[in-house]
């Protein structure tokens, strides 16, 4: 064992966090002695919980705020919220998404130190109760074949030898010391009931460790994913899919704020335990184990002497008294009663047998196994446990703020959607080329501002309407025009017929194509004007 493995030191914020201050729900201080079994130590626990409650309350009373603010100054802002800035919500979306992503990557750290932490702890309590389980079935066998099978091979030694006197006292002296073994292995602690509550105590960790771990995995997928989906409906300007992640948002927002009440209380608890773990150890073990023992185990040091040396000695000469005898009346009473050699040579196995449980059972109940298994226990616990949950509690608080900024940032982009849908409504209503407009121009005959434009049968009187009244004139240019096209090029071809003459409507132009195409049809019905006055 290793020198650096002697001794148990806590880490520097296993102190840190016992130090906070410990208020029951009267908000009385209590001691900070770790309790769990006292109402007022369970108090302080739920009251760090209510510290975290109270929290996210702020939080969405900040959040209504500024939701109140924002819808109020709306009518403020209205010639601002024509020219919306988006760079506002740009940065705000990139600040959150940065910080989900930290949270989540510290999250996932903290999740696997928190595991690595618990598997260790309940690894350990697993050695340990193995070793005691060991201990306790050496000592069980040794004493049944000690009382029962020791007795037999005696009592039918004791009839084979009964004219012999001296061998008979041989055979009350070997059952004396086999009484006197009985005796030594009963002064030894009951580690029964200890072995038991060591593999509950492991069963349970395991247990609620999983579904802890798998909690926290499908939350930082979760938190992962509204970040993915947010940033995705802001890209994409999609109204319901933000109106469905700020509510999600909201949820996350909670459950962060409950898992940092949760993390925090389980943090300082495990603190208050790491800080000073001999006490509250020997506190549940009394009446099971003895103080020196239990002493002996979690200092493990080589001033300490072995409690159990005593009673492994006497068992060890008691043992070597008996083989003696053994080896006596093989040697001197077989030649004469052999039919005591089988008993003979079973008591001389079960000697051997029990010589070897001594041995295994001496480096059970040696100090370095079982404190090994206290000390990774511990570093589980306060090392690798106590950082992950701190770890926890920083994403909790990096989540918490993200989807903060995302809750401010929505509202925003939503604003600046709707002022973008109805700068797109008022240039559609505007524009003569716009299928509403067709539409609306379809189902109101009275509207006949531009009925030039948009009629399918427009014909050359109705662009005339357009220009003050004119001397009748015929078609002859444009019969003119059609012969001729069909003398050099064969059949006409419909897209040489000038634009005006068609009998189909315009096609969807840009703004700028629209004013281009207005000024050149202007410029040829004026031109074709001149030339038909010519």
């Amino acid at each position: 064992m290793s020198s650096a493995r002697v001794d148990y030191i806590a880490p520097w914020w296993t102190y840190w966090l016992h130090s906070f201050p410990h208020i029951n729900l009267r908000f009385q201080p209590i001691d900070n002695n770790f309790q769990p079994e006292e109402e007022n130590y369970q108090q302080s626990l739920i009251f760090l919980g209510c510290v975290a409650a109270a929290g996210l309350g702020l939080n969405l009373l900040c959040l209504a705020i500024y939701l109140s603010c924002l819808c109020c100054c709306h009518k403020d802002e209205e010639e601002e919220s024509k020219k919306p800035n988006p760079c506002c919500v740009t940065w705000s979306a990139v600040a959150a998404g940065l910080i989900t992503c930290v949270a989540v990557g510290v999250g996932f750290y903290g999740n696997s130190e928190t595991n690595d932490g618990v598997y260790q702890l309940s690894y350990s309590l697993y050695n340990a109760n193995h070793t005691l389980g060991g201990v306790d079935s050496l000592v069980t066998g040794t004493m049944g074949s000690m009382k029962s099978s020791l007795h037999q091979h005696l009592a039918r030694l004791d009839e084979i030898f009964a004219t012999r006197g001296d061998y008979v006292q041989a055979l009350q002296f070997m059952q004396q010391m086999a009484d006197n073994v009985i005796k030594q292995l009963l002064g030894l602690p009951d580690w029964d009931g200890a072995k038991v509550d060591l593999a509950s105590i492991a069963d349970q960790t395991a247990t609620i460790e999983y579904y802890r771990w798998l909690t926290y995995l499908l939350l930082l997928i979760l938190d992962l994913i509204i970040c993915l989906l947010a940033c995705l409906g802001l890209a994409k300007q999609s109204r319901w899919l933000l109106t469905t992640m700020m509510v999600f948002g909201v949820l996350t927002l909670i459950l962060s704020w409950t898992s940092l009440g949760a993390d925090l209380a389980t943090a300082v608890g495990t603190s208050d335990f790491c800080v000073s773990p001999d006490k509250y150890l020997m506190s549940q073990t009394k009446g099971i184990i003895g103080a020196d023992i239990l002493h002996y185990y979690l200092y493990c040091n080589q001033t300490l002497s072995n409690p159990f040396q005593q009673p492994l000695t006497i068992f060890q000469r008691s043992l070597t008294t008996m083989q003696i005898q053994i080896q006596s009346l093989l040697q001197f009473a077989v030649p004469l009663f052999p039919t005591a050699e089988r008993d003979l040579l079973g008591i001389q196995h079960l000697l051997n047998s029990s010589e070897a449980s001594l041995h295994q059972l001496t480096a059970l109940l040696d100090c370095r196994g079982l404190n090994k298994d206290y000390l990774d226990a511990m570093v589980g616990v306060c090392y690798d446990g106590v950082e992950g949950v701190l770890y926890l509690c920083l994403f909790s608080i990096l989540a918490a703020c993200a989807f903060t900024v995302m809750l401010c940032a929505i509202p925003r982009a939503w604003r600046q959607i709707a002022c973008r849908e109805r700068d797109y409504d008022d240039i559609e209503e505007e524009d003569p080329f716009s299928p509403r407009t067709r539409r609306t121009g379809s189902q109101n005959p009275n509207h006949t501002n531009m009925h030039s434009f948009c009629s399918y049968s427009s014909s050359m009187g109705s662009q005339n309407s357009l220009h003050p009244p004119a001397p009748a004139v015929s078609n002859a240019p444009m019969s003119e025009y059609m012969n001729q096209t069909a003398l050099f090029g064969g059949n006409p071809r419909y897209e040489n017929v000038p634009l005006i003459g068609r009998g189909s409507p315009p096609p969807s132009y840009s703004p700028s194509m629209r004013a281009t195409y207005l000024s050149m049809t202007e410029e040829q019905s004026r031109h074709f004007g001149n030339d038909f006055q010519a």
